[in-house]
Parts: structure tokens; sequence; C-alpha cells
């Protein structure tokens, strides 16, 4: 059994949440392989000494960020970040190496694939050391690069999966070879994205009195919710709204007490999202790229924002929008209200174009572990083979791997 070691870490949701979506597809496809899960800052850091001197895990700080919408000036704070990343590239190389050649005595990964930005150099470099002959993936989880150093690493990246047309022209700008970039037809989701998740969308809307109202919104910020969340619900009191605030109860609590003349639907941390995306008509929300893919594939329209709040990483995700044309692009949502009266008039059309994307990701990355892991057993065979060949040793080889030896 081939192991696969998917590498993630918590700041942000769609990191962790890509991981778990490769792992439960393989498991439903029965793929026979091992795959585990590995938390980049636990192996960087395994005494948790961050948190025992900080009093927080690093990405807490991040994830109450996003929580609370204070995410301006997150562009310079990433440029202090890759420098420091930077700076500490040698002891990272180091260990994560101890950690690649710790996991020898539970079996070492045949597959290493990263998930994470801002750490791939060093994730490749540590691999290439302790694992030779071991194929390493990026996996992008953000529809476009934030050059440099972000998830495009010329030298430094062995394969790259890139879920948009915008991506692979960032890699191949870098000078990454065409043979290592790879195209997917988007983001990867979680398997019941791909399948309908209600069995009667009409019955349970008019159990939640949706059904003859105007079309509800889905209102998502992510995994921790935003405070932004509430403006919006004040805004738009006579419009139907599911109201999704992750781990933030602080915030649901709020919304539950706004006065509303419409159905409001308020959800703490659920598991449903992809149940509550097909009980709505069109998405309210930050451009990150998780919510954004989970939309579309889910058939609704979008309204985000871009401004000096958006986050570096998703700000081409509003141009993704915008070329698309599967929503609306507001400078703030201080005109939310109109936002919402255009996509509710122009809803069929808006529609149309978003059924026109199809989205298989999580099945294609899967298919190229496969391919990947077969090309390292082919390459790991011809490697142990002496060169040249002749005579009835070379005849036994299999065909495959004969071709290898031939040059073809």
């Amino acid at each position: 059994m081939k192991t696969i070691d998917l590498v993630y870490f918590n700041a942000g949701g769609g990191h962790r949440a890509a991981a778990l979506a490769l792992e439960a597809v393989a498991r439903e496809q029965g793929r026979p392989w091992r795959v585990r899960l590995v938390d980049l800052f636990a192996v960087l850091d395994p005494q948790a000494l961050f948190r025992k001197v900080a009093g927080f895990a690093p990405e807490d700080f991040y994830n109450k960020r996003l929580s609370t919408g204070f995410t301006i000036g997150l562009a310079q704070e990433l440029k202090v970040l890759q420098g420091l990343i930077r700076l500490a590239h040698p002891a990272l190389v180091r260990q994560l190496r101890q950690h690649w050649l710790g996991a020898g005595s539970d079996g070492e990964p045949d597959l290493v694939v990263s998930l994470v930005p801002n750490f791939n150099r060093a994730l490749w470099h540590s691999v290439a050391g302790a694992l030779p002959g071991v194929p390493f993936v990026t996996v992008m989880t953000d529809l476009a690069d934030h050059p440099p150093h972000f998830w495009i690493e010329p030298g430094a990246t062995q394969h790259l999966v890139c879920g948009s047309a915008r991506a692979v022209q960032q890699a191949l700008a870098a000078g990454l070879p065409a043979a290592q970039v790879h195209r997917s037809s988007g983001m990867i989701l979680r398997p019941d994205f791909h399948r309908p998740v209600l069995t009667d969308r009409r019955a349970e809307r008019h159990a939640l009195g949706l059904e003859g109202r105007p079309p509800t919104g889905v209102v998502l910020f992510g995994g921790e919710g935003s405070n932004v969340m509430r403006r919006i619900a004040e805004a738009l009191p006579q419009i139907p709204l599911i109201l999704l605030c992750g781990r933030n109860e602080a915030l649901a609590a709020r919304l539950r007490a706004l006065p509303a003349s419409a159905p409001r639907i308020v959800v703490g941390y659920t598991r449903e999202v992809a149940r509550y995306m097909q009980l709505g008509d069109f998405l309210i929300g930050k451009p990150g790229p998780g919510s954004l893919s989970e939309a579309v594939q889910s058939g609704l329209p979008v309204i985000v924002t871009r401004n000096a709040w958006t986050m570096p990483q998703e700000r081409y995700n509003t141009d993704w929008v915008q070329e698309l044309g599967i929503g609306r692009v507001l400078k703030s949502f201080g005109a939310v209200r109109e936002a919402v009266d255009d996509v509710s008039q122009r809803l069929p059309e808006l529609r149309a174009a978003v059924c026109r994307l199809k989205n298989e990701a999580v099945f294609e990355v899967t298919d190229l572990f496969e391919r990947l892991l077969d090309t390292a057993v082919l390459q790991s065979a011809a490697s142990d083979c002496p060169a040249p060949i002749a005579g009835p040793s070379w005849r036994a080889l299999p065909a495959s791997v004969q071709s290898l030896h031939r040059g073809a």
C-alpha cells in the first residue's frame, strides 16, 4: 500500500479543507493508499513552544484577523513573513528532513503533497534531500499566485496543480516546464459538493419559510465568520438570508437578535455547508477561493467586494468573477442592497453563466497522484537495473521498463 502525506496548516480553513477532501475522495474511490494529514506547524514546532510563549498558536492570530475583518495591512505583513522564512530556510529544511526521516518507523511517504503557500521551497528541498525519488506536488488552493515566493517557486517546485488558466500562465511565465504544470478544472471541493444533498429542495425551502419569497441570499465569510455579516443583515431586513457564522458563536447570537421581516436562518459551525448552499439563490461573502468555488458548484451567483481590506492573494478572484460574468464586485457592502436587487432581477442570466463552469478538481488531482506514483515505481525499477542490459536479463524485464532503457 502506498503512503501519501498531505501537508496543510490551519491559517484559514481552505488548506485543511482541501486535505480532508482529498483524503475522503481517495477513501470513497477505494484507492490502495494510506493518506496521512501532516500539520506543518506541528512539524516545525513539535513542542508547541510558540503557543507556550505567546499564549496562542501561530495561525490563531491570522484567523482572529479574519473573524474581525481587520485584514488591512496583510500584504505588508506577508512580505515580512516571507523574509523571515527565507532567513530561516536552512533551519526549516533541517526540521522537515528530520520529520521525513523519522517517518520511517511508520512508513516513509511515497508521495508528498503541499497544500500550503510560502513554505514550498523548504518543503521541496527537504523532500529531495531526505526522500530521493519521492515525487513532490504543490496543489494551489488559491485561484492565482501572489508572487514572488507565495505558491510558485521556480527551481523548487517539482509538480504544480493550478486551478485556473491565470495560474497556469503565471507558472509558465515563472519558468516552470510545461510538463510540471497540471491544470485542474477548479479548486478542490469536498465530495458533498459534487452530489445533490437535498432530496426535495422545494419542500425544505417551504419548511424554512423560504418558498414563495424573494431570492434567498447565503451569507458566508469563511469558517471564522466576520463582523461585516451584521452590517449586511441590517441592510437587508426584507431579504431572506441564510447566515453561516462558522465558529463565531458571539456573531451568531447578535444576528439572531436582529429584527427582520423576512426569514432568517442563523447557523453556527456546521459540516452541512453544501446543504445550505443548495437552499439559497445567491452568495454574499468575501472573495475567498473556497467559498466562491463552493457557491459556483452549487449554482449560486456571487456578490463580493474588492478594496483595501481584501487579502492580497484573493484580489484576482474578483477579476475572475467579473471575467466570467457570475456576479457583482462592489467597493463596499454599503451598496449591497442595490447589488441584491440587480442579481435578483438577472438571476436566470447569472445562473446560466455559473452553470457553464464544471469543477471536477478533487477527482482530477487524485488521478494525478496515481500517475505520479506509477511513474515513480517505473523510474525506481529502471534505476535499479544496470545499463546497458542485454541477453536474457533484459528480455525478462517488463516492456514498460524496457522502453525506459531504450530511451522511448
